[in-house]
């Protein structure tokens, strides 16, 4: 086995390091202390496994473990200022960080030390993220209980994001009370995003804050702060559970999209076309659609398995046929394909989930949709799309309480979804088929001026506000609506929102806008 990095080349059977052809002298404990750093360079190798792999578990000094570390940098020409191949995480370990290319069969794995970290998945590709102790401010009691008890939870719900690889506790919590910075920590977990967080109680108020940062930038991504009552320990536990994963649901992504945008299009991985794609999707364009179905199939071709990625182009041939940028029998077929394809490569995603389920919207088969969308909310509990789905088909099934329950549970997960103008929009139908007038209209007007509100949504507003007496709101509406989408008419309506039974309201509001 060879490894080569830099100008360097080391000869694990001839234990013989090079550097430019010359042979650098080592002696053999720094040599079998650089196997070991190359060997494990995808993680973080603790003081503890050096001892037990290189001193074969004999007692020795930090001095003598610093002293090695320094001949070894010496030996490969690095220090302990630049660190540019062996990088020193203060009180865990070091890890090597030399891009190295390796010759001959493969290494034999060293048995790691009993208490060494697990490693994680070596590279992952997926965005990644370590979730660590919280910090307690002030003397321990209910607030050190509640910092160790939070991130527990937080992991366990954040791993049932399928998107997201989340580093299991006994890794995380290795940085417990260390005050190590977020790149410390994605350097040695090999992760890209690190959630923490501090607890304080007082008389009064229990006062918990959470930190999402870029694990190679410390870039802080978002933030928020919560307070309570002393005694409401679970209730706090469970609205910030709820609202972090609320919350990381749009902010890495986002993230991730600004870090593919860096890449030149030749070197974007599946991932990162993946997350490109769902930023384009949710412009509700025709632009952005056929971009978003190029980048999802980009991302398919790179990885042929990748679930998401099919359940991204079903959801772009979905958006087609509803906005009527394609054939829509065509459209919808392909949507129902690739929907299928990706509960297949992965039937416990909840996004694959929900694409299988609202291909059903397309031929008003409304009933058949839900237990879909119900098998999402399952998978995810905190899952808002899914919940706004479900109420869209409550609502055009007639179920106009159920519906504006399920969307409310929806925008108070996320409040700023990039569909949130869909939410606003189930709440006006929702009043609408009930006969609450100027409810429907408030909602109707609200959802329209939302951000990224398509033409459906401007005709929304517009019906409502025609059977509220509003005809200059209804006409501004209205003309807003033919304007981005001239063929816009009664059919084209019914068809996008598959009223189960058409209340009168809904033609009484199309009758008035001369529909």
């Amino acid at each position: 086995m060879i490894y080569r990095f830099g100008r360097h080349r080391f000869d694990v059977e001839a234990w013989e390091l090079r550097a430019g052809g010359v042979i650098v002298p080592a002696e053999p404990q720094v040599l079998a202390l650089l196997r070991l750093l190359i060997e494990r360079r995808d993680r973080l190798v603790s003081k503890d496994e050096i001892v037990e792999q290189v001193w074969k578990g004999r007692i020795v000094s930090d001095a003598a473990i610093a002293s090695r570390i320094k001949s070894a940098r010496q030996a490969i020409g690095d220090d302990g200022e630049a660190q540019a191949v062996i990088r020193t995480v203060p009180k865990l370990g070091f890890r090597f960080v030399a891009e190295v290319a390796v010759e001959g069969p493969a290494a034999a794995a060293i048995a790691p030390a009993a208490d060494a970290a697990p490693a994680p998945v070596e590279a992952p590709r997926r965005p990644s993220i370590a979730v660590l102790p919280f910090l307690t401010l002030g003397s321990g009691g209910p607030a050190a209980l509640v910092a160790e008890a939070l991130p527990h939870d937080l992991i366990a719900a954040l791993s049932r994001l399928r998107w997201l690889f989340v580093i299991a506790r006994g890794s995380s919590f290795r940085f417990r009370g260390s005050g190590v910075t977020a790149p410390e920590v994605g350097a040695a977990l090999g992760v890209r995003y690190c959630l923490t967080g501090t607890v304080g109680f007082d008389a009064e108020r229990m006062r918990i804050t959470v930190e999402l940062a870029d694990a190679q930038t410390n870039e802080v991504l978002w933030a928020d702060a919560f307070a309570d009552r002393p005694g409401a320990v679970h209730e706090i536990r469970e609205r910030i559970v709820t609202a972090v994963v609320g919350a990381l649901e749009l902010q890495i992504p986002l993230a991730e999209a600004r870090r593919a945008r860096l890449r030149s299009p030749e070197h974007l991985d599946a991932w990162s076309s993946y997350h490109l794609g769902l930023q384009q999707l949710f412009r509700f364009d025709r632009e952005g659609t056929a971009r978003a179905a190029q980048l999802f199939e980009q991302a398919v071709a790179k990885e042929p398995g990748f679930a998401r990625a099919y359940a991204g182009l079903s959801f772009a041939h979905w958006e087609s046929a509803f906005l009527g940028f394609a054939d829509r029998l065509t459209a919808a077929a392909n949507a129902e394909r690739c929907a299928e394809q990706a509960v297949a490569e992965d039937p416990l995603d909840p996004f694959c989930n929900l694409v299988r389920g609202r291909v059903f919207w397309l031929n008003a088969e409304l009933d058949a949709s839900l237990p879909w969308l119900e098998r999402a909310i399952q998978l995810n509990p905190n899952y808002a799309q899914a919940k706004y789905s479900r109420g869209w088909a409550e609502t055009l099934l007639g179920q106009g309480l159920e519906g504006r329950a399920s969307v409310d549970q929806a925008l108070a997960l996320s409040p700023l979804d990039p569909l949130a103008y869909g939410m606003l929009a189930v709440r006006a139908f929702s009043h609408l088929i009930r006969d609450e007038v100027p409810e429907a209209a408030l909602w109707g007007e609200r959802a329209a001026r939302t951000p990224g509100a398509h033409a459906l949504i401007e005709m929304i507003a517009a019906a409502a506000h025609a059977l509220n007496g509003d005809q200059a709101r209804a006409a501004f509406w209205l003309s807003s609506a033919r304007r981005r989408s001239p063929g816009l008419d009664r059919r084209a309506f019914l068809q996008a929102f598959p009223f189960r039974d058409p209340s009168g309201r809904i033609f009484s509001a199309l009758d008035r806008l001369g529909l």
